[in-house]
C-alpha cells in the first residue's frame, strides 16, 4: 500500500482539523503508473488528492475514525491516471472545428459527424454547397482541412469560381498556411503593398498571384484576418466544442505550447477555460518567437514573458519557466527542412531564421527555461541538436529536459545525439497512421514516411517520450493515439515500420506519467500515488490487456478531477451481463435512458440495454 512520505494514513487523517470525509473509489482494475506499485483496487481521495492507495480492506483499517464515503460507482470500470494533453491547441481546435470542415479524415464532434474529403472535386461542391446555404451575403466563409498532396494544389482561382462577392478563406490542413480568394485579399487588404513591408523570408513565403501563404507569412498576415478567422462567436461555440470533446475522450488536464500573446484573444479564451465548470486544467507556454521578434533586449524578453503570468487565473495558468520555440515547416504541408531532397524537389521553409532561432534559444537557455521546440524534418532537427549543444557546452545546464515536439522526420543517429544531450521527446504518432501511405508516393517516398514518428527507436534508447495530438493536427484523443502507437496502422490497413511501435506501457506512460514529466507536472499528476492530485481516467477496458488493435475503441466513463466525479454526457457501466448501469447518482432521467437505448439500437453495442440501479 502506498502512503504519503512515509506516513501512516492514521497519522495524516489526524493532522487534519476538522477531519474531512474520504472518498474511497473502488475498480475492476486500477492502474496506477506507480512502479512500486503498479495495480490496486481501491484509491482514498481527500480534499481533491490522493490520500492512500491499495486494497479496500486496507484503506478502511487505516483511515480509522475519520468519516470515509465507499464509492464502487466504477466497480465494472478500469481506473488509469488522468490523460493529460501534452500539447493542444484550444484556440486553433475551436476555429477549425468552428469552421467548414473539409479534410482528409472523418471528424467526430460533438453533434457534428463530418466525413472525410474524397478528391478536390469533392471539396469543390461541398465548398459551393456551404456557401449557396448561407443566408448573409457579407458573411466570410472559413473551411479548414485541404490537403495539397491529397487533393492537388489550392489557388484563389479555385475559390473565384464558388464565389466573387463573399470572401472565402482556406485554412489548409497543417494551419500553417491560407489560400484566399481575390475578395478576401481585397477586402483585407491583402496585397504588394503589405507584402513588401514584411522581411526576406516571409516576402518568400508568399504568393500573391494563387492567393497562397505560408508558414513565417501565417504571423505575418494574421493581424490583417485574425478578426475574420476568431469572431467572439466562432470562438466561443468552438472552445465549448472542444471542451466537450477533449472531457469525452478522457482529458484531465492539458497544455498549449506556443501560447496566445494577445491579451484581447487570451481574455476571451479565458472567458471558457478559467471557469470552474471547466472539466479539466489547461495551462499556456509563451510563444518565444513573437517574444523575441517583438523585443530587441534580451532582458526585457524574459521580462515580458514573466508578465504574462498575470494574464491566467481559475483554470488556466502559465506553465513557469517553459517556452516554445519554432525550428522549420509543418508537416502536412511538407514544408519541413530534410537532409535529403523530396521526391519532386520542392524545399522546405523555416519557421524561425537561424540567426532569430540562435538568439531565442540562447535567451531562454540562460534564463533556466524548458524549452519546447517545434520541429519536423530532420535537417531541422539537426538545427536544434547543433543549437542545443552549444549552449550546452557553453553554460551547461541539469536536466533541462528540451522537448523535441512533433519528430516527425528523423534518423537513427538523431535518436541516439538527442539522448546523450539529454533530450525527450513529444511526438504525434498520428502522421504515421494518416500521412505515411501518401507521403510514400508523394513527397518522402516509402523509407522516410513510413519511419515517421520513429518511437520504438526513442524507447529502446531509453529516452522519455509523450504523445500529443496537437489538436487539430489530429483528434485529442489519447487512446487513439496510444492505438496509432503501439500498431502504426496506416489508412490502407498496413503496419508502417514495425520496428517503430512502441509497447502498450510506453504508450500509456506518453499520456499520462511521461506527459506529466514533459511538463515538469510529474509531482502533482501522471500518475496515482498519495499526495498527487486525485485525476483519473475511467475506461471500461484494460489498455494494457485488451486486443491491442482495439485500444481506440476502449469506451471512456468520464474522468475524476480533483476528487470530483464527471461523466461523459450519457456515460454508463458496463455488467457482467452485457446491460449498462446508469447509477442513481448520476441523475440520468428516464427520457435520457430511453434516449440512450435508441442510441444503443444503432449502435455496435446494440446487445446492451440500460437500467438504473441503487448506488452502494
Amino acid at each position: 500500500m502506498s502512503l504519503l512520505h512515509g506516513q501512516t494514513l492514521q497519522d495524516i487523517a489526524s493532522s487534519v482539523q476538522p477531519n474531512p470525509q474520504v472518498t474511497i473509489y473502488t475498480a475492476k482494475e486500477i492502474i496506477t503508473m506507480n512502479p512500486s506499485q503498479p495495480n490496486a483496487e481501491a484509491v482514498a481521495v481527500v480534499n481533491g488528492k490522493i490520500l492512500g492507495v491499495g486494497t479496500l480492506k486496507e484503506l478502511e483499517s487505516l483511515i480509522g475514525d475519520q468519516p470515509i464515503h465507499v464509492d464502487h460507482s466504477f466497480r465494472n470500470n478500469v481506473i488509469v491516471p488522468g490523460f493529460i494533453a501534452q500539447h493542444d491547441h484550444p484556440v486553433l481546435a475551436a476555429l477549425t472545428m468552428a469552421s467548414e470542415v473539409l479534410s482528409i479524415e472523418d471528424w467526430a464532434l460533438p453533434g457534428n459527424d463530418i466525413a472525410a474529403v474524397k478528391d478536390k472535386d469533392d471539396f469543390i461542391q461541398r465548398l459551393s454547397k456551404a456557401e449557396k446555404n448561407m443566408t448573409d451575403p457579407d458573411e466570410p466563409l472559413i473551411t479548414w482541412g485541404y490537403h495539397p498532396s491529397f487533393y492537388g494544389p489550392l489557388t484563389r482561382s479555385d475559390l473565384d469560381e464558388i464565389s466573387t462577392n463573399r470572401p472565402i478563406l482556406a485554412w489548409l490542413r497543417s494551419c500553417h498556411e491560407i489560400v484566399m480568394n481575390t475578395k478576401a485579399m481585397n477586402l483585407y487588404g491583402v496585397n504588394q503593398a503589405l507584402i513588401e513591408t514584411w522581411g526576406e523570408t516571409p516576402q518568400q513565403q508568399s504568393d500573391l498571384n494563387k492567393g497562397r501563404f505560408w508558414e513565417q507569412v501565417m504571423f505575418a498576415v494574421a493581424p490583417n484576418i485574425a478578426s475574420v478567422l476568431a469572431t467572439p462567436a466562432k470562438l466561443n461555440s468552438g472552445l465549448n466544442t472542444m471542451k466537450e470533446f477533449m472531457h469525452s475522450k478522457g482529458i484531465t488536464y492539458g497544455c498549449e505550447p506556443g501560447g496566445i500573446l494577445v491579451k484581447q484573444l487570451q481574455d476571451a479564451v479565458n472567458a471558457v477555460m478559467s471557469s470552474n465548470d471547466m472539466p479539466f486544467r489547461w495551462s499556456f507556454v509563451a510563444d518565444g518567437k513573437t517574444l523575441c521578434d517583438k523585443y530587441t533586449d534580451d532582458a526585457q524578453v524574459i521580462e515580458e514573458a514573466e508578465k504574462l503570468e498575470d494574464w491566467y487565473y481559475g483554470k488556466t495558468s502559465l506553465g513557469k519557466k517553459q517556452v516554445k520555440l519554432f525550428a522549420d515547416g509543418a508537416i502536412y504541408s511538407q514544408l519541413m527542412q530534410l537532409r535529403d531532397p523530396y521526391l519532386d524537389n520542392h524545399h522546405g521553409e523555416w519557421m524561425t531564421d537561424k540567426e532569430v532561432f540562435e538568439r531565442a534559444f540562447r535567451i531562454f537557455w540562460n534564463a533556466g527555461y524548458q524549452i519546447h521546440i517545434h520541429v519536423n524534418g530532420d535537417a531541422g532537427l539537426d538545427r536544434v541538436l547543433n543549437t542545443l549543444e552549444t549552449n550546452v557546452r557553453r553554460n551547461p545546464r541539469y536536466d533541462h529536459r528540451t522537448v523535441i515536439v512533433h519528430f516527425a522526420v528523423s534518423q537513427k543517429d538523431q535518436v541516439d545525439r538527442l539522448a546523450k544531450l539529454g533530450c525527450i521527446v513529444s511526438g504525434n504518432p498520428y502522421y504515421t497512421a494518416a500521412l505515411a501511405d501518401n507521403y510514400s508516393i508523394m513527397g518522402l517516398g516509402p523509407k522516410r514516411a513510413d519511419n515517421m514518428v520513429r518511437m520504438g527507436d526513442v524507447e529502446r534508447a531509453d529516452v522519455s517520450f509523450s504523445y500529443h495530438s496537437d489538436m487539430p493536427m489530429a483528434p485529442a484523443d489519447p487512446l487513439f493515439l496510444m492505438w496509432c502507437g503501439v500498431n502504426r496502422i496506416t489508412t490502407s490497413g498496413r503496419v508502417a515500420a514495425p520496428a517503430q511501435k512502441v509497447s502498450r506501457q510506453g504508450a500509456l506512460r506518453a499520456v499520462t506519467i511521461d506527459a506529466a514529466y514533459s511538463l515538469r507536472m510529474e509531482d502533482h499528476i501522471g500518475s496515482i500515488e498519495a499526495g498527487k492530485m486525485a485525476n483519473f481516467t475511467v475506461l471500461f477496458d484494460n489498455p494494457l490487456t485488451c486486443d491491442p488493435t482495439l485500444i481506440k475503441d476502449i469506451e471512456v466513463w468520464g474522468t475524476v478531477v480533483e476528487g470530483k466525479k464527471q461523466p461523459v454526457q450519457l456515460s454508463s457501466d458496463i455488467n457482467s451481463t452485457g446491460s449498462i448501469e446508469l447509477h442513481q447518482d448520476d441523475s440520468f432521467s428516464a427520457a435520457a435512458v430511453d434516449h440512450l437505448n435508441r442510441i444503443l439500437s444503432r449502435h455496435r453495442h446494440n446487445h446492451r440495454k440500460v437500467k438504473v440501479v441503487a448506488e452502494n
